[in-house]
């Protein structure tokens, strides 16, 4: 078994390239936590940091990488393979797509606690799995969760254009210049960020563009038809709903806001069930529910929005839906933040700053008598105090 596993991994490893490299989620990889685990959407790339690492940090015999898909793992013990992995004196083992193997978080926790000396890296796209057995594994596991390709990694990866991250406080502080002298010295930015809003979030763009959408809609429909059933909490029946749910969102004729009551009944669910259907889109990275700033935890979000702009589009192809342009930009706005609030005045509230999203005509009469506030607009650049191009806000990472 070993042998054949090694003879796989020297095929993948060579095909590896290390031209473009996603360094935030290598250094996590590197570090000295014996185990950590990788999660993110089936095409984010995970597969290509695991094997990365490996090539650029040990040697072939130190490291036993493979899928727990591949039909010789499935039918086989994980430890088993490990226990022979370390007697003939293996220092690393990575496990790929984890969540395919039966039982898999105790089979982790055995071989964690049996061979003290053995590093362990492994990663699943099925976050709803992983997450759900993470607490067995809370003493021992660091989780790193992948995000899809921000527009600047898009860029270095699509067009070669290397740019640095900026912080957000730089982008608000100095986005006039940085807009304009980055939008004049790649003329086609603004045309590639257009087309990244469709098709950019993924690296798996390189293979084949016209096949794109299809992908991320196959990958899509095994989060609502494997991964939210095989969490054992949801009715078959009920798996309609999430479906219901995509269908509303690419109707709506703008972002949507959330009627609570409304969803219950149309849906026939209880407040509580309702509550946890949207956590699990959420968990999935499906659709990002939005909640109103609060001192206290709110439970209800205001507004809901796809994860990223490429899933909107992809089902909007699919229902054969022209999208908002307004709900691709806030849909794009809200993609660039990890902790984001919906505002009754202006559109987001992100810490203390209250945004405006909108085209480039949209005026601050919205937000005019608000202090600290910025309006984010689409288009190429600006020359305008606290009018800061949409863009700018995907080279946060």
């Amino acid at each position: 078994m070993i042998k054949y596993i090694q003879n796989k991994q020297i095929r993948l490893i060579n095909s590896v390239s290390l031209d473009f490299q996603r360094e935030q989620y290598l250094e996590k990889l590197l570090s000295k936590n014996r185990l950590v685990g990788l999660i993110g959407q089936r095409g984010v790339g995970k597969t290509t940091l695991l094997l990365q690492y490996l090539k650029q940090n040990y040697k072939p015999l130190e490291y036993l990488y493979f899928s727990a898909d591949d039909i010789y793992i499935i039918n086989s013990s994980i430890y088993d393979i490990t226990d022979e992995f370390v007697r003939l004196g293996g220092k690393i083992i990575v496990i790929d797509e984890i969540h395919k193997y039966q039982n898999w978080a105790n089979e982790i926790k055995t071989i964690y606690d049996s061979f003290p000396e053995l590093t362990i890296r492994f990663s699943g796209s099925s976050m709803l799995n992983i997450l759900n057995e993470k607490f067995d594994l809370s003493r021992r596991a660091v989780i790193s969760y992948v995000k899809p390709l921000s527009f600047r990694e898009f860029l270095k990866l699509d067009q070669n254009i290397d740019l640095p991250m900026l912080s957000l406080q730089e982008i608000l502080s100095n986005h006039n210049e940085l807009s304009a002298n980055y939008a004049l010295t790649y003329p086609t930015l603004y045309k590639n960020f257009l087309r990244y809003l469709q098709i950019g979030f993924y690296p798996f763009f390189i293979e084949d563009e016209t096949e794109y959408k299809n992908k991320l809609f196959n990958a899509c429909e095994k989060v609502i038809n494997e991964d939210i059933p095989s969490l054992n909490k949801i009715e078959y029946t009920h798996l309609s709903i999430f479906k219901r749910f995509i269908a509303k969102l690419i109707y709506s004729k703008v972002p949507f806001k959330v009627n609570i009551t409304a969803l219950c009944k149309e849906f026939g669910v209880s407040h509580p069930t309702l509550a946890s259907y949207l956590d699990i889109l959420n968990s999935s990275k499906l659709i990002r529910p939005i909640k109103k700033y609060s001192k206290t935890i709110s439970k209800k979000p205001n507004k809901l929005l796809f994860n990223n702009t490429n899933i909107l589009y992809t089902f909007a192809d699919e229902f054969g839906v022209e999208v908002d342009i307004g709900t691709v930009r806030e849909t794009f706005f809200v993609s660039c933040f990890e902790n984001i609030y919906y505002s009754d005045i202006g559109d987001f509230r992100v810490d203390d700053i209250i945004y405006e999203i909108g085209g480039k005509n949209k005026t601050f009469k919205q937000i005019k008598d608000v202090k600290n506030s910025y309006l984010v607009i689409d288009t190429d650049y600006t020359m305008e105090m606290n009018k800061v191009p949409l863009w700018l806000f995907g080279f946060l990472y």
